[in-house]
């Protein structure tokens, strides 16, 4: 029960440049120095975490060898059967723990603390499929809810039975990407649609996409490659729509990508986000063309999210909901469309970071 020496070393080497931060966050040179401070105090709070736990780890090491020493001497029995509780304990919390250090060693994702920019189109199946859409919206939302963010409903184009093309809102808050991250792909629906008299059960599916709301100067947008038009707004949006061309639609000319905004009361509010929008799209774009060219040397790409993936199907008939990456079922489906989905997003992290330290692993010894 230990673990590799690869990981011993990473983490002593942690451990070792945690102390220097420390030490040089006290030096009033650097405190002095607001940008250097700043930069040390960020590279401070990464370690952090990784280093209380290693540290923790070390502890209980020490803990079970004395413990087990102390066994050797004890004669008295009650006293004997508390250590060997005690050695248990500490036997449990180490085994845990060289499960979580190695996790915490790998690459953080450096859109985890982002927000997020979430589409979803109707697919496969016509109004089924943009009712189920507004149902996979009302998902989300209630998701944001009951994780305190914030939830702005960006644009909406919407069917004449309740359902829609297409959506697209912000969520804002802590984490916020790194737990809907995997949410990307086909999600598919089977039920008698409200449509359907004759009661047979179709297969309808919705697209959705998770985007990190990304910043100007990771994204560079060049005016002359946009061309944008104004319109009246339709549908919801309260007393101002349709009285002024406050709705903004922006293509891209370079990728073709067009991007429209209506809910904002202004047109300079619109044109603002939509251009957060299509910053996103193009954040996206060519984040897949360096996942493309890796994906050339190496087939089997951890998360890659791919939109043609059918991840999830929603049975009504059976009360089921099932991701296929996990192999992971249950049969509540109500309470899922209602935001219950932290079950799900759980094991899709765990599922996906056991994944990445497998390929890691396996890197460190071929090499």
């Amino acid at each position: 029960m230990s673990l590799a020496r690869f990981y011993l070393s990473k983490l002593d080497a942690l451990e070792k440049r945690f102390q220097e931060l420390s030490e040089r966050l006290g030096d009033h040179s650097v405190i002095l120095d607001r940008e250097l401070y700043t930069k040390i105090a960020k590279e401070h709070a990464e370690l952090e975490e990784v280093v209380k736990i290693y540290q923790d780890y070390k502890k209980a090491l020490l803990q079970l060898e004395e413990n087990k020493k102390l066994l050797e001497t004890e004669e008295e029995p009650e006293l004997r059967e508390l250590i060997r509780e005690e050695i248990k304990v500490l036997e449990n919390k180490i085994e845990y723990l060289e499960k979580e250090l190695p996790l915490l060693l790998l690459p953080k994702d450096p859109n985890d603390e982002k927000n997020v920019i979430l589409e979803i189109r109707a697919g496969a199946g016509g109004e089924e499929a943009a009712l189920f859409a507004a149902e996979l919206l009302r998902m989300y939302q209630r998701y944001a809810e009951r994780k305190g963010w914030k939830f702005d409903l960006l644009d909406l184009n919407e069917t004449g039975l309740g359902g829609i093309k297409e959506a697209i809102a912000k969520i804002e808050g802590k984490g916020a990407y790194s737990r809907l991250k995997y949410e990307s792909g086909v999600h598919r629906v089977q039920r008698v649609p409200i449509t359907e008299s004759s009661g047979r059960i179709h297969t309808s599916t919705v697209t959705v996409a998770i985007l990190p709301e990304v910043d100007e100067v990771e994204v560079e947008i060049r005016p002359e490659d946009l061309k944008i038009e104004t319109m009246r707004a339709s549908g919801h949006g309260g007393q101002h729509v349709n009285k002024t061309e406050s709705a903004v639609r922006i293509t891209h000319l370079p990728t073709g990508i067009v991007v429209t905004c209506q809910n904002e009361r202004s047109q300079h509010q619109n044109k603002a986000t939509a251009l957060k929008i299509l910053r996103a799209k193009l954040y996206e774009l060519y984040q897949k063309e360096q996942n493309q060219k890796l994906q050339q040397e190496r087939k089997a790409q951890v998360g890659t999210g791919e939109r043609s993936e059918k991840i999830r199907t929603y049975n009504f008939p059976q009360n089921r909901v099932t991701d296929h990456r996990i192999a992971f079922t249950v049969y509540n489906l109500p309470e899922v469309l209602d935001g219950s989905l932290d079950e799900f997003i759980d094991l899709l992290i765990t599922h996906y970071r056991t994944e990445a330290l497998k390929k890691e692993e396996e890197a460190i010894l071929a090499a």
